[in-house]
């Protein structure tokens, strides 16, 4: 297949690179373009302009997977107007390029948080009403929205496709909105980073009595999913992407020390005087306060049972306690 990859210099544009370039022939579309091994060439955002677009001489792609996009940035240092013109404005571009393209698959990797900041229940599901805070998942909602506007026809068999003529033929068009949770791997510990730091630190966690749990994505879990939609006849729609077990603080922090060969120093301080800590911390604008607490013990787990259904697997390649060694070993070198 010809595919056509946005973001391709980042951090998981890099990593499928890796899985595909063995199978596929790979493009790339970003703000820099350097050579790289295992694609063909990069292109610009200007390339792809309707002005332009008819004059150029690219070439026929198979599949678009849509990686570009501003990260959330947690110090809240980005002005909010910069997420929708990135995230929305460059969704809507490369969707509209899709549609007139020859291409057959788009796959816009949006995020968890387009979804929910919180998770209320047992787990997030597709079917939750989208409630994103904040202009980074407000931004990847918009475009999904934007994508979900044009959706237009559920064929007979009930699968969820576009309908494109071209020639006066109908050429089917699938296209996959990916919501993972939090990605990582080898070179890149996510927001893994600051509990890291904590942990190599010797540095006691005192919120041992919080059993949260929250949900990863393996960057080799996640490349296994793009894989399997570019392969596989897969209904078009929204797929939560994330490993298949949670995982708890305490047993983050257990995994960290086990990799960098120390104890871990896990304080269980009462749940009730730790709340009661952070309520003060709010009230006299200390840095553990109610929200930074919430935000540091809430659950989050995601459900990957949609994906896993489609796909036609039981169980994600590469456990969530295998990924996340991987991924601290690596800083380890």
């Amino acid at each position: 297949m010809n595919i056509l990859i946005t973001g391709i210099h980042g951090f998981v544009g890099s990593n499928l690179v890796v899985a595909l370039k063995e199978r596929h022939n790979l493009y790339g579309l970003d703000i820099v373009a350097p050579e790289k091994e295992g694609v063909t060439r990069t292109f610009s955002w200007k390339d792809i302009d309707p002005s332009s677009f008819p004059m150029q001489n690219l070439p026929e792609f198979d599949a678009i997977i849509h990686l570009a996009g501003k990260a959330h940035d947690t110090k809240n240092q980005s002005a909010a107007q910069v997420y929708f013109d990135i995230n929305t404005g460059l969704t809507q571009r490369i969707f509209d390029f899709f549609l007139e393209s020859s291409a057959k698959k788009f796959i816009f990797f949006s995020s968890v948080k387009a979804a929910a900041d919180s998770v209320v229940g047992d787990m997030l599901t597709e079917d939750v009403i989208p409630a994103p805070v904040g202009p980074y998942g407000e931004s990847k909602i918009e475009a999904e929205k934007y994508i979900m506007e044009l959706l237009p026809i559920t064929s007979p068999s009930g699968d969820s496709s576009f309908l494109k003529k071209e020639n006066g033929i109908a050429s089917k068009k699938q296209v996959y909105i990916l919501r993972p949770c939090m990605i990582h791997g080898p070179g890149n510990k996510g927001n893994l980073n600051l509990l890291y730091k904590v942990v190599k630190k010797g540095i006691p966690w005192p919120l041992g009595d919080f059993e949260n749990r929250r949900s990863f994505t393996s960057i080799e879990n996640l490349c296994y999913v793009v894989e399997g939609l570019l392969t596989k006849d897969v209904a078009s729609g929204i797929y939560h992407i994330g490993d298949d077990e949670a995982l708890s603080t305490n047993e983050l922090i257990a995994l960290m020390c086990e990799v960098l060969g120390r104890k871990p120093h896990i304080w269980k301080m009462n749940r009730r005087m730790m709340e009661g800590c952070a309520g003060l911390g709010t009230l006299l604008h200390l840095p553990l306060n109610t929200e930074r607490l919430r935000k540091l013990t809430e659950n989050y787990v995601v459900s990957n049972a949609k994906i896993k259904a489609a796909l036609g697997i039981d169980k994600m390649p590469v456990r969530a306690e295998e990924g996340i060694r991987k991924t601290i070993k690596s800083f380890l070198k």
